[in-house]
């Protein structure tokens, strides 16, 4: 078994999301978090989709394009390092990757899509990620992080991100 990071295997400000995966297992937490995100989603209508719960607040669109396109870039980095490249990793803005989106020209339906199979991609890769490499480890956004730590990352980013959509969206 992989078990969770040590705090040396991620930078301090990826800690508030690890932290929310309970358990030693982030594949089985990634598995279980589809399930309970899809059935949040079902509730969601393509009107209430473009919700704002602030004037200068993402849309529910937005917010869910933005959790599917950090998982992208949390896999896409545990794929290089997992594989043993050493290249370091730019960093992403977020801000401007939801601004070159258009996250609200596209329908909800199609996002809650696009999030699945990239929630089926990212429990496929690490799955199938050797033993060997759950422990390397490389330098993205300008700090170390680990295989281990973005399998935690992935599933935590997007429990916050869920958390956030009860809370601020849905109520």
């Amino acid at each position: 078994m992989h078990g969770r990071p040590q705090g040396s295997e991620a930078a301090s400000f990826f800690w508030k999301y690890i932290d929310k995966v309970e358990g030693d297992d982030p594949i089985a937490v990634l598995e279980r978090q589809l399930g309970s995100a899809l059935a949040l989603f079902a509730g969601i209508t393509e009107e209430r989709s473009m919700f704002r719960y602030a004037p200068d607040k993402w849309s529910t669109r937005q917010a869910l394009n933005h959790v599917t396109d950090m998982e992208r870039v949390f896999t896409y980095r545990a794929l290089w390092f997992g594989r043993g490249f050493t290249g370091a990793l730019e960093s992403f803005d977020e801000n401007a990757g939801e601004v070159a989106a258009h996250a609200d020209r596209v329908s909800w339906a199609a996002h809650v899509e696009e999030f699945q199979q990239v929630r089926r991609a990212t429990m496929a890769l690490f799955r199938n990620m050797p033993e060997e490499a759950w422990s390397r480890s490389g330098i993205a956004n300008g700090n170390l992080i680990s295989v281990r730590s973005l399998a935690f990352l992935a599933a935590g980013h997007a429990e916050h991100h869920l958390a956030l959509l009860e809370e601020r969206y849905l109520t």
